[in-house]
């Protein structure tokens, strides 16, 4: 029997008071049976962070060949690559040949060892590595609907998502921060995590 994903709809507005830019998007989300809400919530902040006209959600978990989303130009050329949780370090390897940008939206239990143990991910000029902070993620999932109306705002670095169901302060967290505290790298820690403080580029 073919799996049946189930369909939700989300009316997304972000307003980034930073960098002057507002918009509105309808996004359609299939989940697969073997998906959390946490997984299709993620999904929607990774859109939210590369937004555009022209990228999309793709099969994804019903065809693990592809990211959570990608964007195409006109020509049909890849031109964006977003996974999120943990993906296998040859994936993004593949995907870094074949794409401009590939980025990462890491998140649950296993992040920070993820992101130890692939090390050669780090050395990808053309691949960034962004965190969610656990608790964010968790408080996320109360804020899912089938049909949601979301907003988020961004001001001073400062995510904020709203629905009728509540708001939540997302936490981006420097899964290389840590990595450089282990070392004894204490000044270059500091400088990582105030740049996702920031809601800047984590790390590549």
């Amino acid at each position: 029997m073919a799996l049946k994903a189930t369909i939700y709809k989300a009316d997304l507005n972000i307003a980034n008071m930073d960098e002057h830019i507002y918009a509105d998007y309808q996004l359609t989300l299939a989940l697969h049976p073997s998906e959390t809400i946490e997984r299709l919530m993620v999904r929607i902040l990774a859109y939210a962070r590369y937004a555009d006209e022209q990228l999309e959600f793709t099969k994804d978990l019903f065809e693990t060949d592809e990211p959570a989303l990608w964007q195409k130009d006109l020509t049909g050329l890849l031109e964006k690559w977003i996974e999120v949780g943990c993906p296998s370090e040859d994936k993004i390897k593949k995907a870094s040949a074949r794409c401009k940008k590939v980025a990462v939206i890491a998140y649950g239990s296993q992040a920070d060892d993820w992101w130890q143990k692939n090390t050669k991910i780090k050395t990808l000029s053309n691949v960034e590595v962004w965190q969610l902070a656990p608790q964010t993620t968790q408080a996320l999932e109360q804020l899912c609907e089938r049909t949601m109306q979301l907003q988020l705002n961004i001001m001073d670095g400062e995510w904020t998502l709203l629905s009728d169901k509540g708001q939540v302060d997302i936490q981006w967290q420097v899964a290389s921060a840590w990595v450089l505290y282990a070392e004894g790298k204490y000044g270059d820690a500091l400088k990582a995590m105030s740049a996702a403080a920031k809601g800047r580029i984590l790390i590549r």
